[in-house]
């Protein structure tokens, strides 16, 4: 499924004219700022969890960074879907990687806190790194074509 284009109606202001644009509203700067706060919450989380702390924050920190970082890299990778499809899409993918790597992890009988967190990091990687890949890879084919 792809998004589909949204048309303006004739009554919102012109680009040339008007009070304000829809882009230069003071809600514009607010995703980038949570986004970087996530980050710092989840890099907290695998920092607190790998260097192994005593702290009441840990396991909510690292729970996040659970979540979060399987959960980011899938929404990347699915960036022509709908807001809600993707964040549904991608939370379940994060749940799913989880559940796989402690499932490996019982398997080979090498459970370990440090040890899922450095699987769930590189398999967020992973897939970040293939989405980007195929990202430019696309960008290439039609620099080609025109």
């Amino acid at each position: 499924m792809q998004t589909l284009g949204i048309k303006t109606s004739s009554s919102s202001p012109s680009p040339q004219g008007g009070d304000e644009r829809p882009e230069q509203g003071p809600g514009r700067d607010l995703l980038p700022l949570l986004a970087g706060a996530a980050l710092a919450v989840a890099g907290a989380g695998a920092a607190l969890a790998s260097a192994g702390t005593d702290s009441p924050l840990r396991a909510p920190l690292a729970l996040f960074f659970l979540l979060a970082a399987p959960g980011a890299s899938v929404a990347v990778a699915l960036r022509g879907l709908e807001p809600f499809g993707r964040t549904v899409a991608s939370l379940a993918a994060a749940v799913a990687v989880n559940l796989l790597v402690a499932q490996g992890m019982l398997a080979v009988h090498r459970w370990s806190l440090r040890g899922g967190i450095v699987a769930v990091a590189a398999l967020s990687c992973l897939v970040l790194l293939l989405a980007l890949l195929r990202r430019l890879r696309g960008r290439t084919a039609s620099r080609r074509a025109s």
